[in-house]
């Protein structure tokens, strides 16, 4: 049985998220199963699915660069921002590709965006689509996201069908749809997302993304050998080595004096700001690794402690046996 790794699967359409974890768990065997980044139901591409222990770096993704690629069907608005939900209003759609372009570009940077009502935020304790399927309406507040890039592919103005066709690249929590609605309320038209791929996610890819149907007819062998590290996601982290004897204390709850340490690698955030605000995990942590049983083990998450010069224990990923 797989007892942790991270899995870069292709999420279909018409299927969620949790879907998703579902056929993991029947495929893998464990129950143990979680995903990074939740895609809507009719949004595809890269989902990464965290196993066993890999679970718990869950938490510690916030700062990973997500890319989609994007449609977008100006002059139509919908309940929930994209083509799937219920029409709420058409308009004409009388506008230039400069005009686009121009709004497209006032999106670049960091952002205020109020997280649609279709969505799983959740507020007093609801989501929010819960609230919408049951017809009624709450106070959003917006909440600030980092847009890194957005890149338009096309533009069309002809025929019946205004579209456009862009990449982006977001932080999380970033809603693709909407930046749909956003823009084309800007240019004065409205607008529906109506085709969402992610392609990357942190480090994983959609060109080395599993689907679902190959997962299903893949051995236990071939899923091993599609599996990322859990310490691999974790690329921003510091890294550190230390000795088979100051690692037995580590994993076992003790401090890493700053002595028995050798810095491989200093945290990417360390001396740099994100452009969202981060805690004190991704300045001072550090991925652990070191010799048990003669071989060499990710150990776990260290933070720095300044004062006491040495490295805390935040998370332990190794257990002896």
């Amino acid at each position: 049985m797989i007892t942790e790794g991270i899995l870069n699967i292709n999420k279909p359409q018409n299927m969620t998220s949790h879907d998703v974890v579902a056929i993991c768990r029947r495929v893998l065997g464990t129950k143990k199963v979680g995903h990074t980044g939740t895609l809507d139901p009719m949004a595809t591409g890269v989902l990464p699915i965290c196993i066993g222990r890999s679970t718990k770096i869950i938490e510690y993704l916030d700062t990973d660069i997500k890319k989609y690629s994007c449609s977008m069907l100006l002059g139509l608005q919908t309940d929930t921002q994209d083509i799937w939900g219920n029409v709420l209003s058409r308009s004409e759609v009388d506008v230039t590709e400069a005009q686009i372009r121009e709004a497209f570009a006032s999106f670049v940077g960091v952002i205020n965006q109020k997280p649609p009502m279709y969505s799983a935020v959740k507020v007093n304790g609801k989501r929010l689509y819960e609230y919408a399927r049951e017809g009624k309406t709450v106070d959003v507040k917006s909440r600030k996201v980092y847009i890194k890039s957005m890149e338009i592919e096309e533009i069309n103005l002809e025929g019946e069908d205004k579209t456009v066709s862009f990449t982006v690249e977001c932080s999380k929590g970033t809603y693709i749809r909407t930046i749909c609605q956003d823009v084309g309320n800007l240019i004065g038209c409205s607008g529906t997302l109506t085709r969402l791929e992610r392609t990357a996610s942190g480090i994983f890819t959609i060109d080395k993304a599993v689907t679902i149907d190959r997962l299903r007819e893949m051995s236990v062998d071939e899923i091993e050998a599609d599996l990322y590290k859990t310490h691999q996601a974790m690329d921003k982290f510091g890294e550190i080595t230390t000795s088979e004897f100051s690692g037995s204390k580590f994993i076992n709850g003790r401090p890493l004096p700053e002595s028995k340490c050798k810095i491989v690698r200093r945290p990417y955030y360390e001396d740099k700001d994100f452009y969202l605000p981060v805690g004190d995990i991704f300045r001072k942590g550090y991925k652990i690794f070191g010799p048990i049983d003669g071989e060499d083990r990710f150990l776990g998450i260290g933070l720095y402690n300044e004062e006491g010069k040495e490295y805390t224990a935040e998370k332990i990923f190794y257990c002896r046996g």
